[in-house]
């Protein structure tokens, strides 16, 4: 809870120095590749969060990886090992893009299929969502072979399920309901 409590602040911080800047856009973008990088990489998490690991040698490993991201990203890097916070940089890219989003007026889409959606239909998706909910609107596909077939559409607390696996579910309900009466 109090990581997560100082990785809001600490994204703020960043994101209110990067709008101050005006290079908020660079930062996002260095923020949202690093994030990538990130989950993709357990041995650099594992580096980030190690006490063995000396935190010069924590900055400079970052500092090599990540050598093409602002300035002021690599001044993040800085104070979080300064602050003992390096262990958090996950999530604080997590705050980063969620505050970001949020300012920007972004929703994030995630459409869950059993197979990866063709360009064509996530421009279909991009473009109803976008009517919907009258934003900017980014698309995550996530694949999910236990819905069978169709698609879930979340968009930040609302749900559009037209899986086969929830149509499914609805008439085993309805079932049961009727069983009942």
């Amino acid at each position: 809870m109090a990581s997560s409590r100082a990785a809001q602040r600490y994204a703020k911080a960043l994101l209110d120095l990067a709008e101050e800047q005006k290079n908020e856009q660079t930062v996002n973008q260095d923020i949202r590749d690093i994030h990538q990088t990130l989950l993709n990489s357990q041995e650099l998490r594992n580096v980030l969060k190690s006490p063995v690991i000396k935190p010069d040698s924590k900055v400079a490993s970052l500092q090599a990886i990540f050598k093409d991201v602002s300035v002021t990203v690599k001044n993040l890097f800085q104070v979080l090992v300064n602050n003992n916070r390096i262990a958090d940089l996950n999530l604080v890219t997590t705050k980063f893009i969620e505050l970001y989003d949020e300012r920007n007026n972004i929703k994030v889409a995630v459409v869950t299929t059993v197979e990866p959606l063709t360009p064509e239909m996530e421009a279909k998706i991009l473009s109803k969502v976008k009517s919907l909910t009258d934003s900017k609107v980014t698309l995550k596909n996530k694949i999910d072979k236990e819905i069978l077939g169709g698609f879930v559409l979340r968009v930040g607390d609302q749900q559009y399920d037209a899986s086969i696996k929830g149509k499914l579910n609805a008439l085993k309900t309805r079932f049961k309901n009727k069983a009942h009466v």
